[in-house]
């Protein structure tokens, strides 16, 4: 897109918010695995005390978003007064039909705020965070009286990516909560928020998907996986969907099979496999830069488990069959002070390497060989 120039067309720009094959959690019609968390959303409903600001945490991918929008869509178009005799909706489900439905799906309902990533007018590429500048509106929205019903609501998705102006403002929007209004806040990491944020909204913790369920869901949104893949795709995304599907698009699981294997080659690395391996990554252009995300997230994960191990005792099963055996040996050849430190170093180096532009295939190189170094 050229440089100062945005796409008036819808589609098109949701396409550069949403970049993925299955539907945006503001049109998703369903939720799967966290009935307990939209029980708890219901109830405070029908106590007449609902809270005026809800942070829903959990690992990205789970469906905070899909909840937050479940919820908002109920609030704006659901039936929730009791029936003739007293009797409530079970569920937070909304029918196709119903007042106002399709507003919320197109996100364009007068008393629905949506905060997130905006475009940048002079790249016609998403921000990497949420300004100030997109916060901007949102005081005003809450104190707004409803124009179509009850209540008005806000989602902001995520609040991992505001900057500190941006949280700043948020939070004197929670400091004046008005009456009729509800603040729905996804936050994959909420720790990094402000205190401030936390303290002022009811927090409900969201828990990882069975292994089972994810396995189930990737047959749903992607059927072109072949069965035997899915179990891997589901533990190698510790029980996030959009994870997993995420990794399904990337062709991940290849990727973690070739870093595997080039793993089990330690301590006497096998030099031109591991260089091969590294080769993939000197390259640029889309695939080449969703290649270098799934290996920051799969090496991770790898250590994270070799560390899960040491600490329970407990071989998990193995992904990939080359897998099978291989963390015991290497945490039975160092002691966990050289592996802490060569898993410093390894964080370090993928971390820092587009922050810094190093090169790609050497910071590849250079984690291997820190691995190999804590071994001897």
């Amino acid at each position: 897109m050229a440089r100062g120039k945005t796409s008036a067309d819808p589609a098109e720009l949701e396409k550069l918010e949403w970049p993925y094959d299955w539907s945006p959690p503001w049109r998703s019609q369903h939720l799967v695995g966290h009935d307990d968390a939209e029980k708890t959303m219901l109830a405070a409903q029908q106590s007449g005390r609902l809270h005026h600001a809800w942070l829903l945490t959990g690992p990205r991918g789970i469906g905070k978003a899909t909840l937050a929008w479940r919820f908002a869509r109920f609030l704006l178009c659901g039936q929730q007064q009791g029936g003739l005799f007293g009797d409530g909706p079970e569920s937070l489900e909304v029918a196709p039909d119903a007042p106002g439905r399709t507003l919320v799906d197109a996100r364009s309902h007068p008393d629905l705020f949506h905060l997130r990533r905006s475009l940048n007018p002079d790249t016609g590429r998403m921000r990497a965070e949420i300004a100030v500048d997109d916060v901007r509106g949102l005081g005003a929205f809450m104190h707004m009286t409803p124009a179509m019903g009850k209540w008005r609501v806000a989602i902001v998705d995520s609040a991992d990516e505001m900057n500190r102006n941006s949280a700043n403002a948020v939070l004197k929007v929670l400091e004046e909560p008005p009456p009729n209004a509800v603040l729905l806040i996804v936050a994959h990491a909420p720790g990094r928020l402000l205190p401030t944020i936390r303290s002022r909204c009811r927090r409900l913790a969201l828990q990882p998907l069975a292994d089972e369920t994810v396995v189930r869901l990737i047959g749903d949104y992607a059927p072109d996986t072949k069965p035997e893949e899915r179990l891997a795709l589901a533990r190698l995304a510790e029980g996030s969907i959009g994870r997993a599907l995420e990794l399904a698009g990337a062709g991940s699981l290849e990727l973690y099979r070739e870093m595997v294997e080039v793993l089990a080659t330690l301590p006497d690395l096998d030099m031109p496999r591991l260089h091969a391996f590294a080769e993939r990554f000197a390259k640029r252009g889309e695939e080449a830069n969703a290649d270098w995300r799934s290996l920051n997230y799969l090496f991770d994960g790898w250590q994270k488990g070799l560390a899960r191990q040491w600490a329970l005792g407990a071989e998990a099963a193995a992904i990939v069959p080359s897998e099978s055996g291989l963390n015991g040996r290497l945490l039975a050849a160092a002691s966990l002070d050289r592996w802490m430190e060569a898993w410093e170093k390894v964080a370090h180096l993928l971390s820092r390497a587009d922050a810094v532009n190093l090169d790609r295939k050497q910071t590849v190189l250079g984690s291997f060989l820190a691995l190999q170094t804590a071994m001897r």
